[in-house]
């Protein structure tokens, strides 16, 4: 697994995912859910940093960072520059752990079980790297249905 092309590509989709944000007419929207949306954009951001920072930086890279997913699906109103924040926190995390993993650590397991079934780290990454890119779909998507 090449780890300079995922790291790159985690890295654009999060900043696309801040300029999305920046691009809503007006920061209250990022909050707004309609009937079958029930995550709205601002929640959807905070869930990828907060996942990010704990599967790459806590995880793989010892950051110390303590997750607390349900805020990251309950928390509302917060300031559009604390949720870029957030984001620009999780760019730190890739592009400080990614590029120091060995090698070895890419074909051993992930070290902490995820979703009931062992898989390598290579494989969680890439994993990563799709959950981020569906997850910013949605919040382009979010913000062309709430203007």
């Amino acid at each position: 697994m090449m780890l300079e092309p995922l790291v790159q590509l985690l890295l654009r989709d999060v900043s696309k995912m801040q300029d999305e944000l920046r691009l809503y007419e007006r920061e209250a929207l990022i909050w707004k859910t309609t009937e079958g949306i029930s995550n709205s954009a601002g929640n959807l951001a905070l869930h990828v940093a907060g996942n990010l920072q704990h599967f790459i930086g806590a995880v793989l890279g010892q950051s110390g960072y303590v997750r607390q997913r349900e805020l990251e699906f309950s928390s509302k109103d917060v300031p559009v520059e604390e949720v870029i924040a957030a984001l620009e926190r999780a760019k730190e995390a890739v592009s400080n752990t990614i590029q120091k993993l060995d090698r070895e650590v890419l074909s051993a397991p992930y070290p902490v079980p995820v979703f009931g079934d062992g898989m390598t780290t290579a494989f969680f990454l890439m994993h990563l790297l799709t959950h981020t890119s569906y997850h910013l779909g949605q919040i382009n998507y979010h913000r062309r249905l709430v203007h």
